[in-house]
């Protein structure tokens, strides 16, 4: 069986971390994009996003430039950071902490 994508293991660490909200900064082809990702759920901040929740919102091919540890829910006008700038890798540690 194949392992989820990032993009589900992101949904699913913040099911078991439904305090935190999860900014990730990527780029899609020549296209940078911000997607939060709070309670389970993804949503594009600079393009539409599907109603298909099927539809990942992080593609595959997308490159992920950082991540950020928010505090939830998220307000744009006051964030509260966690956790700033973090790498696919230092974010894989997390998922193991919480078993995604």
């Amino acid at each position: 069986m194949a392992s989820p994508s990032f993009g589900i293991r992101l949904e699913q660490y913040t099911l078991r971390r439904p305090d935190e909200v999860l900014l990730v900064n990527v780029q899609v082809g020549d296209e940078p994009d911000q997607i939060a990702v709070f309670r389970g759920f993804s949503s594009s901040l600079m393009r539409p996003t599907a109603y298909d929740p099927d539809v990942p919102v992080l593609p595959e091919t997308a490159a992920v430039q950082s991540i950020d540890r928010l505090r939830g829910p998220f307000d744009p006008s006051n964030p509260q950071v966690i956790q700033a700038g973090l790498s696919v890798e230092e974010m894989q540690s997390l998922f193991q902490e919480v078993g995604v």
